[in-house]
């Protein structure tokens, strides 16, 4: 079984644990637009729930973009979910609007009493490039140089280290000669999940994007798993990692959530073409799993959630997957 759609792709996803069930919610377009490049700006969240991470039953489309004008009336893309400590469920998610050709990324915030009718906090917007920290950032678009002002794949956990939140988020950073030395994993602190303040980075360099972060503990380390591509390496990645450039999932290790994080060596999950992209580890009874969509490149679009793979710790301390689950 896979979580898949008969009429729609499926591509980036991400779950909650309500105690009882696994909630999934990915990214989804209409299989009709025929070109599986169309499927970034005709988009929609979707929602499944599950026992095992394997076995899904769809509950429809559960986000949507705004009616226009707003600032999020074009996309709502991949974001991530979280109970408050009152018990009410939060959304944090993408969002591009029209008046920008979608082109510029912000962060949205939503809430739900059941995990699928979900109100947005106001306009929804949460998060942008503003105040003082902003100059950590492209928070222009660098037209010629980037094709978008990224500021996307928002994921929110409780601080283990205080009393509040932290957002982690793909960004790029300014003024780096080399394209793809300039991705950067963005940063934001809240209280409360309803006001968040924007931080420096926490991780600059190595890609041109590091895609969909997620921070998480085994074992007392800490981990961010990220997605690439292949043509965003930057040249002194290349040279470090000591072999060709793939497409698909790999990690950071890092001192604790706010870092210093470093590129692990190797490549975790990747292959070209892609055969796995925008994966979460998730926490089961059985271990930590690895869940991403099934890519394969235009030709071979796969456009659903693949079952869980175990992700396994090394004695450094490094994390693999067995070579039978990363394709061929």
């Amino acid at each position: 079984m896979t979580l898949a759609l008969d009429d729609k792709w499926i591509w980036d996803s991400w779950y909650a644990h309500d105690g009882q069930r696994w909630h999934g919610y990915f990214l989804q377009a209409d299989k009709s637009l025929g070109d599986p490049d169309l499927r970034h700006f005709n988009v929609s969240q979707g929602h499944a729930v599950s026992d095992d991470l394997v076995n899904w039953e769809h509950k429809g489309t559960c986000l949507k973009p705004a009616p226009k004008p707003a600032w999020d009336d074009t996309t709502t893309w991949t974001g991530s979910v979280i109970q408050g400590p009152d018990g009410l469920w939060h959304l944090f998610y993408t969002g591009g609007g029209s008046a920008e050709k979608g082109l510029y990324q912000r962060i949205g915030h939503a809430t739900s009493t059941n995990m699928h009718s979900w109100e947005r906090v106001g306009s929804g917007l949460c998060l942008d490039m503003e105040g003082p920290n902003a100059a950590h950032y492209e928070a222009e678009m660098q037209v010629g140089f980037w094709p978008d002002r990224a500021m996307r794949d928002p994921f929110v956990m409780k601080d283990p280290d205080g009393d509040g939140y932290l957002m982690y988020f793909t960004a790029r950073a300014p003024g780096i000669e080399e394209a793809n030395a300039g991705g950067a994993i963005g940063f934001a602190i809240s209280p409360d999940l309803y006001e968040w303040t924007l931080q420096p980075p926490v991780f600059v360099g190595d890609y041109g994007q590091l895609e969909v972060p997620q921070p998480f503990e085994i074992d007392g380390r800490w981990y961010c798993l990220f997605c690439t591509a292949d043509i965003h390496w930057s040249e002194d990645r290349k040279t470090k990692a000591g072999m060709l450039p793939v497409t698909g999932n790999h990690y950071l290790v890092g001192d604790g959530p706010r870092g210093p994080w470093r590129v692990a060596p190797g490549f975790l999950d990747g292959d070209l073409p892609c055969y796995r992209y925008a994966a979460r580890v998730l926490m089961t009874e059985t271990g930590p799993v690895l869940m991403g969509f099934r890519d394969g490149g235009k030709e071979a679009f796969g456009g659903y959630v693949m079952d869980p793979v175990p992700v396994k710790v090394d004695a450094e301390g490094l994390l693999y997957i067995e070579a039978s689950d990363r394709g061929k």
